[in-house]
């Protein structure tokens, strides 16, 4: 069995979107731990990855499906799919939250074809929603929608799902300055398209946390 201190984590109910990742080293090394214990079918041990990990999924699903309900069944899917799919997991160079992010990409895309939808993009915090942020949701997503793919995914990627320069060079396998060139050219661009828009105070102050430094 894993650890006392994993298996008495709180539970969570309800997803909510997460843009940071705790990479202390204590935590990788606790990550590394529950993933080898997991592909052993150590509960406890998926219990801990699910606690880590679920609400930076479900904000990255989400910025791809769009509906909260659809992005929660997506994220239960995902971790639901983990069980069966962790023993492929082979940590050479790849980090785990990487590895995982594609299998949620995987599965939102896969729910999409399902429900033939198209992807789009969303980026502002669905908690807190007004009549208002509708409005400035669909100007950034109009935004987004004329960036290139890759800086569109960069762009998500960093503010999103809150992987750093280097985890997404390792996500896209692209160098490190690549990754910061095709940042810096996408808020650019997306500086220049709200503001073309005219985008709304609310939608300013959400572009402004996109294009800060």
């Amino acid at each position: 069995m894993i650890s006392e201190d994993w298996a008495a984590a709180p539970a969570t109910i309800g997803f909510r979107s997460k843009a940071t990742l705790d990479e202390t080293p204590e935590t990788l090394r606790r990550v590394r731990l529950a993933v080898a214990r997991a592909k052993e079918g150590d509960q406890d041990a998926l219990r801990f990855l699910y606690i880590s990990y679920s609400h930076n999924i479900y904000g990255y699903v989400r910025s791809i499906v769009l509906s909260d309900h659809d992005a929660e069944d997506v994220t239960q899917h995902v971790f639901a799919k983990l069980m069966t799919t962790i023993v492929r997991y082979d940590d050479r160079g790849v980090p785990f939250f990487a590895w995982l992010l594609r299998l949620a990409r995987n599965v939102a895309i896969d729910h999409l074809r399902a429900n033939r939808a198209t992807p789009t993009e969303e980026v502002l915090d669905p908690d807190a929603s007004s009549g208002v942020d509708l409005d400035a949701a669909e100007t950034v997503r109009a935004a987004l929608a004329t960036l290139p793919d890759e800086q569109r995914e960069v762009v998500l990627l960093r503010h999103v799902v809150g992987l750093t320069p280097g985890e997404i060079a390792d996500h896209m396998g692209r160098t490190e300055g690549s990754i910061h060139g095709l940042h810096h050219r996408g808020r650019r661009a997306l500086q220049r398209e709200l503001t073309r828009l005219e985008s709304t105070p609310s939608t300013r102050g959400a572009s402004r946390q996109l294009v800060a430094a």
